[in-house]
């Protein structure tokens, strides 16, 4: 038999993983919390649905599970997977996350961007004092504010200047990229038909187009960094600067190519954009409809604070209670539910049940945050469950891995976190924030909207009111 997992069931359906994990979560009450799918002809998929399981998953087993299925839409759009997040496990793939964990995403290089993430928060709330103060006008858009926002710090720190707004052609560009991300295509079910159905149903031209136009883009920003106008070692270095100064080293075993720092692109623009932008406004929407936790969350803020005018990344770390309400929007509004998939790399047996090499494993990150066995009431957003600072998302406790765990953990923890905390506590500090006139607590719609990233399906609109 090709399979021993008893607790299965047959997917006759393409698995969509961008809007299947509160479908998955169902089928798991049923069969358990490692269950097998049968998707197409020959992708064996296993979902893992517990902290059990994903402990065994990403830490006792950990280095069977730590290679990356071959899947058209990421392969194609990393350079055939040259990029750190779906290289698959070996000698390459453990270079390229060196280089991002030594240089790219250390504590020391992230803390020299902080310029960036406080002067764009800075633009932030001046933006949205100034609008507040409009009267024709004055509701605040705050989820194109804030989406607005994390680009610019992302594309400030990768390649030195602002690119993304909300409507641009560069901004669509990225939501396509995201969108094939997330799409499964009929020639990872049906490799034997390969391309036929993706071109009959347009995906194939779509795909090839997204690459040539993402190609276009990275060449651009690789020219300007080349251009013999511009100064050899600038006083401010991005990461494009740091990765071809590594690409023109040729004394390294380990020699860095274009196309290694075209997928690290795609990499840093998908994985830090979205996220945090989608985690700043869940935020934003629990608070506005608890306003016990906001009066919590501002009164820390402006005891520690005083009259100072704006938070900055020093202060972050006396913030206890803002923490557990960045906590507690990452267990109940994760950003990608499902963590990237892994494929195991050898046989190994799980709680009992054969699992056979090139087997694609989902862990419904999400899933787990929801299991009440570990979360007393966990569809309430409930800020003090993290009071005692015993859980972390930092891989070490798997009820809560936001950020994945093990070898395959995000190495971006740090940038995406100190942005989050750093915007939503300029926001709770410098604004007293209100339902626009007519609208109650309740009528605030808490619908995710389906991608590679979970957004808020309806924009959060509010009204603010400067407090300093």
């Amino acid at each position: 038999m090709p399979w021993d997992i008893s607790r299965s069931c047959c997917c006759r359906a393409s698995l969509c993983r961008k809007s299947s994990h509160r479908a998955l979560h169902k089928l798991s009450m049923r069969y358990g919390p490692l269950m097998s799918l049968q998707l197409g002809s020959s992708l064996p998929t296993v979902v893992v649905s517990s902290a059990r399981m994903a402990r065994e998953i990403m830490k006792t087993h950990d280095l069977d599970f730590s290679s990356r299925p071959s899947l058209l839409c990421q392969q194609k759009l990393s350079y055939g997977g040259t990029g750190m997040a779906f290289a698959p496990y070996g000698d390459f793939w453990r270079e390229i996350r060196k280089i991002c964990v030594v240089e790219l995403f250390s504590t020391k290089r992230m803390q020299s961007f902080r310029f960036i993430r406080e002067e764009e928060i800075f633009q932030l709330v001046k933006s949205i004092s100034q609008q507040s103060a409009n009267s024709s006008d004055p509701i605040i858009k705050l989820s194109e504010m804030v989406f607005a926002l994390t680009n610019n710090i992302i594309c400030r720190i990768a390649f030195g200047k602002k690119f993304l707004h909300e409507g641009s052609k560069k901004c669509l560009l990225l939501n396509e990229t995201q969108d094939l991300l997330a799409t499964t295509t009929f020639t990872d079910y049906f490799p034997s038909v390969r391309w036929v159905f993706d071109i009959v149903t347009g995906l194939h031209g779509r795909l090839q187009r997204n690459f040539c136009d993402l190609d276009l883009f990275y060449n651009q920003i690789i020219e300007e960094h080349l251009h013999h106008n511009r100064t050899k070692k600038p006083e401010k270095e991005d990461i494009t600067d740091i990765l071809l100064q590594m690409q023109q080293d040729q004394s390294t075993s380990f020699h860095v190519e274009m196309d290694h720092i075209k997928a690290l692109f795609m990499n840093f623009l998908i994985g830090g954009t979205d996220t945090s932008s989608a985690t700043v406004i869940w935020a934003m929407t629990e608070v506005i409809k608890k306003p016990i936790v906001m009066k919590k969350t501002q009164d820390e803020l402006r005891s520690l604070i005083g009259n100072k005018g704006h938070v900055d990344e020093d202060d972050l770390n006396q913030l206890h209670y803002l923490k557990c309400v960045v906590k507690e929007t990452l267990r109940l509004h994760l950003p990608g539910p499902l963590l990237v998939s892994r494929e195991t790399i050898n046989h190994c047996k799980i709680d009992g049940y054969d699992i056979y090499p090139k087997t694609q494993v989902i862990v419904n990150a999400w899933a787990i945050g929801m299991d009440p066995e570990i979360w007393k009431n966990p569809e309430e957003f409930i800020p003090e469950r993290f009071i005692d600072g015993s859980v972390d998302f930092k891989g070490q406790h798997f009820e809560f891995i936001p950020f994945g765990a093990g070898r395959r953990i995000c190495p971006g923890i740090y940038l995406g976190v100190v942005a989050v905390e750093l915007t939503l506590a300029n926001l709770l500090y410098s604004f007293n924030w209100e339902l626009p006139d007519g609208m109650r607590k309740e009528d605030i719609d808490m619908v995710g909207q389906n991608g590679l990233t979970m957004h808020k399906k309806i924009p959060l609109r509010l009204l603010a009111t400067t407090y300093i």
